[in-house]
């Protein structure tokens, strides 16, 4: 009991300071929390250098003709952009509106957004952690678009809250990771609109597919999503295209289940066509990915050699 009540209290106090920093950073102008971006991105890269054997690693692999400058270079991109994704959700309920969101986000292949979220049909949205994903769902939301995601509760009640409320603000619905799967049957039953992250480590029972030439382990479920339900199936990304908050909403990709081809009609198939689409936008602006996950940790069992091959 004792120390259930210490972790609710570390918890809060934690909530605390980091709201404390997010009223200051939603007071100051935009443009000055671009230039403390670029500060905090130098202090994470150059002199914390955060993580950095996983991010080197990540690029080594996915990069290998890069210098070290370049990799560098590219990390500190990353830290940039993940300071200013957060700058941009604290500022988008202020200055994004239905009035005028388009002094900020632009559309492409919008028609195939529309009809998906607003068929009778299911669907599905795929995206991966690149570009500013979390102002996507707050911009469709402001069309009318109704979706629901499927995200792991954070450790700190409070901050799953605040998060949670953001999404919330325009019409997305959060579901939790764990025991939601007769609420997600009842939404693609019902005709509703799924958006998920297609680029989330699945252990060792995962769907193993190709990523920047190395295995990673994608959920299974994504595909038996558009598998079981007929749905149609687009690959989306919403990434920024200049200054903070004005942004790229694009669906670069998409299948239907009731026209594709039958060696599409599989789990592993499906998994590699988002999988394919994602490493393809990826590389066209890589400081917008999150280099900072572990996505390619192989963690299945080893087979044990035949006896032959122990012998040989």
């Amino acid at each position: 009991m004792l120390a259930l009540l210490l972790k609710r209290t570390l918890d809060y106090l934690v909530y605390l300071v980091v709201r404390i920093l997010l009223c200051v950073v939603e007071a100051l102008p935009v443009e000055t929390c671009a230039s403390l971006a670029r500060g905090t991105a130098t202090l994470c890269c150059d002199v914390l250098r955060f993580r950095w054997d996983v991010i080197d690693d990540n690029l080594r692999h996915a990069f290998p003709q890069l210098s070290d400058r370049q990799r560098r270079d590219l990390t500190w991109g990353m830290w940039e952009h993940l300071f200013l994704l957060l700058v941009e959700v604290v500022h988008a309920p202020r200055k994004i509106h239905d009035t005028n969101w388009r002094d900020f986000a632009s559309l492409h292949n919008a028609d195939k957004i529309i009809r998906a979220c607003f068929n009778d049909r299911p669907a599905v949205l795929i995206c991966g952690h690149y570009g500013n994903f979390e102002l996507s769902a707050y911009v469709l939301g402001l069309f009318g678009f109704w979706t629901y995601t499927i995200a792991r509760p954070l450790d700190n009640p409070f901050l799953d809250r605040w998060i949670n409320e953001f999404r919330s603000l325009k019409g997305q619905v959060v579901l939790s990771k764990t025991g939601s799967s007769g609420q997600v049957a009842a939404v693609l039953a019902d005709g509703g609109t799924l958006a998920l992250l297609g680029d989330q480590h699945a252990g060792p029972r995962g769907c193993w597919v190709d990523f920047f030439g190395r295995p990673a382990s994608s959920h299974k479920a994504i595909a038996l999503f558009t598998l079981g339900s007929e749905a149609p199936t687009l690959f989306c990304y919403t990434r920024r295209t200049g200054k903070p908050l004005h942004l790229l909403i694009a669906a670069d990709s998409w299948i239907d289940p009731l026209t594709m081809p039958s060696d599409m009609r599989t789990v592993p198939a499906i998994t590699q066509w988002y999988t394919d689409r994602l490493e393809h936008t990826i590389r066209e602006v890589p400081e917008q990915y999150w280099w900072v996950h572990r996505r390619w940790r192989d963690n299945r069992p080893q087979k044990k050699a035949r006896p032959a091959e122990q012998a040989a």
